[in-house]
């Protein structure tokens, strides 16, 4: 099969397109012809060293082994099953919940066996891939690229607005808002859980886009007032952050919640370290989550929420998986609006 590989710590040089085996199912897995694989920031941090000191750096500490092939978001059809499983499962099309674990109902992302594919499995880009079968669930919309884009940020977007308890009426302000976790924690706070969103962006030629996902208000992160906005447009402090950014906008977030706000990040893309007065933490009361994708029940009541159309896929472009590098790169640039997805060709 085709796929594209990390060879090791580094730039996009290090992702070859290479012909390698089609892997065999294990018992209790499925083989999945890949039919679309959206890209996160998971798998480009990955190769950057981003989630350690570029020598050890991976969802576990012991760091990745390589060549891995990258690719968490992903669709397909299920080909060929291990001799443990259903075999009335093959050619089911299925989208695959992104790590394994044993933890207990609720807290498997928080385990320390938690393991994620494409990272510490070969993960989607590739035409073909193994997962556990009990990991493999019915696809909520009956295209596959817009099925897609969904698994990791989307869960991690349900997650983060979970912890933070969101409820009808609150005002919540979504920061990086044209992502792929922003623009579904805009939807999703808004359509599912009925919060008044505040979303933040860099260009506000996209402000209509966001208002018709579910944002109330959208203001700039590059205003030189955009405090004194947020406020005016929520008359007064508000209730809770989404944040995917760290650094830049996080002493602007402090400011403007109210006492006994409450603050959930999932990102740094902004700036990895910050400065806090830790008095401004307790004076305001403000409570802080730090957050990254969710439970599988989490997952399934996503998505049912994409099947019933409360959810929309956001696609900004797709790339074949031959051009996986011009896609990440591509992907870091900023004014996308939605997902970028990976299409395996399967002449």
């Amino acid at each position: 099969m085709k796929a594209v590989e990390v060879t090791g710590y580094g730039g996009v040089d290090k992702l070859e397109v290479v012909e390698t085996a089609i892997p065999e199912p294990k018992e209790h897995e499925v083989l999945v012809k890949v039919r679309a694989c959206a890209i996160n920031n998971t798998e480009i941090w990955m190769r950057e060293g981003a989630y350690g000191d570029g020598s050890k750096s991976g969802w576990r500490p012991e760091g990745v082994t390589f060549p891995r092939i990258p690719g968490s978001d992903i669709t397909g059809t299920v080909v060929a099953a291990g001799s443990q499983v259903d075999h009335q499962l093959e050619g089911s099309n299925v989208v695959l919940f992104p790590f394994t674990s044993s933890g207990q109902p609720g807290t498997e992302h928080i385990a320390e066996d938690m393991s994620f594919i494409g990272s510490e499995y070969d993960g989607g880009y590739a035409e073909y891939v193994v997962w556990p079968a009990d990991l493999c669930f019915d696809m909520p919309l009956s295209n596959f690229t817009e099925s897609a884009v969904f698994s990791v940020s989307g869960l991690t977007a349900w997650h983060m607005i979970e912890q933070i308890q969101a409820r009808p009426g609150e005002t919540v302000m979504v920061t990086g808002a044209t992502g792929g976790v922003g623009s579904l924690s805009v939807q999703i706070a808004s359509k599912v859980f009925g919060a008044k969103v505040i979303a933040i962006t860099g260009d506000l030629a996209n402000q209509e886009k966001l208002k018709e996902l579910g944002a109330a208000h959208v203001f700039s992160y590059k205003s030189e007032n955009l405090a004194e906005e947020i406020l005016q447009a929520n008359d007064g402090p508000i209730d809770a952050v989404l944040d995917v950014v760290g650094d830049a906008l996080f002493s602007t977030s402090l400011h403007v919640l109210k006492k006994g706000g409450k603050f959930c990040t999932s990102g740094s893309a902004g700036g990895q370290n910050t400065n806090l007065d830790f008095r401004t933490l307790y004076l305001k009361h403000i409570t802080m989550y730090g957050s990254v994708l969710g439970t599988r029940e989490e997952f399934q009541e996503m998505l049912g929420a994409i099947s019933q159309g409360k959810i929309k896929p956001v696609i900004d472009k797709t790339f074949p998986l031959e051009e996986a590098k011009d896609a990440q790169i591509y992907f870091k640039n900023k004014g996308k609006f939605g997902k970028v997805v990976l299409l395996p060709s399967h002449e």
